[in-house]
């Protein structure tokens, strides 16, 4: 890959069976990352036995959700996500993690509403994205080769129409969403316009900065801004996993947040008391000297256990700013789907960042009118769905949060609880522990 290059990271999200891998497989194999052979490979794999899917072959389909490719403008990591709801948390750790997504909408007839009717996961991703701060959205409106030619175009501009209408109602603008209509199994539009679709002309979108038109998904993601690099504040890592290599030691996985990750550099983990120093840093299975903002990357720690560091941990400079553990914090809440009303004393889980752990609301402070920010009620007994209110949070177990003004991807989150997403908010202000516990 070319080093020169700006990096970016797009993760991929989409119900069930929307074609999310094929079209990651499919991305890969025309921007020169897998050959030809590799590629009937990696198409059949969802068909293959699970006794057949050997190591071997693993690296080269995206069951191991983190791949690389590089466009005539980028290099790009690609993160395959779950589409089934039972690895919703799976996919929420990964998209807080990236800045721009694909969303992969099928637009076989039964499929697209049954993900865009209320409480289906394509309303649920869309929702996340914006949750997480995913402000350049890239509908692929795959599986266009199942519609009747003569119906393919009134098929897609229904689905950007709906797709669109719920965006807005999030607060995206539809102007600056790209939809391309695809057919990942086949190549349709992905890298090379097809001829089978001569109706769709091109997309276009509107920026602030500048305007963009492209016909392609490939087009799309050279359309992708990169985002702003925060170098000069303080080291936050979220750990998104980590392992014990033989041979190699303990290594952890995380996208850098903020600051600038050095090799031989002294690290510290909240909310654990462990700190350790940096052996050396990977990309690609390429060695760095420095990770910065907006990197993917694998670090090699010295003399440390695996067991001693976890999925949500935050890595930080432990003589600049380290992170602390949070006793509690003041939340701005939008509940979004709940059956019954929240009371103080309601212990759901909330997941901020790579970290999901029991949060407790300890105090309703106040509901306020979204439209106005004027405040409706001051120490209601309860909220409900589609209120907005200012409450107070405590955490039940050790984790670490920072002021979305601040920090704003470690000031995110989504609340869930019975396997749905019942409210988003950012976090307005931190009380810390004096020291990490």
């Amino acid at each position: 890959m070319n080093e020169e290059k700006p990096h970016i990271s797009i993760i991929i999200i989409g119900r069930v069976d929307s074609g999310k891998s094929i079209l990651t497989e499919r991305l890969l194999y025309e921007c020169g990352n897998i050959n030809e052979q590799k590629e009937r490979l990696a198409f059949q794999w969802n068909y293959w036995p699970k006794s057949l899917r050997t190591s071997w072959n693993r690296d080269i389909i995206v069951d191991a959700s983190l791949q690389k490719c590089e466009t005539i403008k980028y290099r790009v990591t690609l993160i395959d996500t779950p589409g089934h709801r039972d690895f919703i948390k799976n996919l929420i750790s990964k998209i807080s993690q990236v800045d721009s997504a694909i969303l992969v909408v099928a637009a076989t007839y039964g499929e697209f509403e049954s993900g865009i009717r209320k409480g289906g996961q394509t309303r649920e991703h869309i929702l996340l994205a914006y949750t997480f701060g995913i402000t350049q959205l890239i509908v692929a409106v795959n599986k266009m080769d199942t519609i009747e030619s003569t119906d393919s175009e009134r098929r897609f501009n229904e689905i950007k129409s709906e797709v669109s209408n719920f965006a807005k109602r999030l607060g995206y603008q539809p102007q600056r969403i790209i939809f391309v209509p695809i057919s990942s199994w086949n190549g349709d539009n992905i890298s090379e316009v097809s001829n089978k679709m001569s109706w769709f002309e091109n997309w276009t979108i509107q920026r602030k900065e500048n305007h963009h038109t492209g016909k392609t998904l490939v087009d799309a993601i050279n359309a992708i801004i990169p985002s702003m690099q925060f170098i000069n504040k303080p080291l936050r890592i979220p750990l998104q996993a980590v392992y014990k290599i033989n041979g190699v030691g303990t290594v952890a996985i995380g996208r850098v947040e903020t600051g600038v990750l050095k090799t031989n550099m002294i690290v510290s983990f909240a909310p654990s008391t462990t700190m350790t120093e940096v052996n050396s840093i990977e990309m690609y299975h390429k060695t760095l000297k420095e990770a910065l903002p907006g990197d993917i990357v694998g670090f090699n720690l010295k003399g440390i256990s695996a067991h001693e560091l976890r999925r949500g941990f935050v890595c930080s400079d432990p003589e600049n700013n380290p992170v602390l553990v949070a006793s509690s914090f003041i939340a701005q809440i939008i509940v979004i789907d709940h059956l019954n009303e929240i009371k103080q004393g309601y212990t759901p889980i909330f997941y901020c960042h790579t970290a999901h752990i029991p949060c407790q609301f300890a105090e309703l402070i106040e509901k306020y009118d979204r439209r106005t920010g004027s405040t409706i009620e001051k120490n209601p007994k309860s909220i409900k769905l589609g209120d907005a209110a200012f409450v107070k949070i405590i955490p039940m177990k050790p984790i670490c949060v920072e002021k979305f003004v601040d920090y704003p991807s470690l000031g995110r989150f989504a609340i869930r609880d019975i396997k749905l997403t019942i409210a988003v908010g950012i976090i307005k202000d931190v009380t810390h522990i004096s020291t990490n516990l």
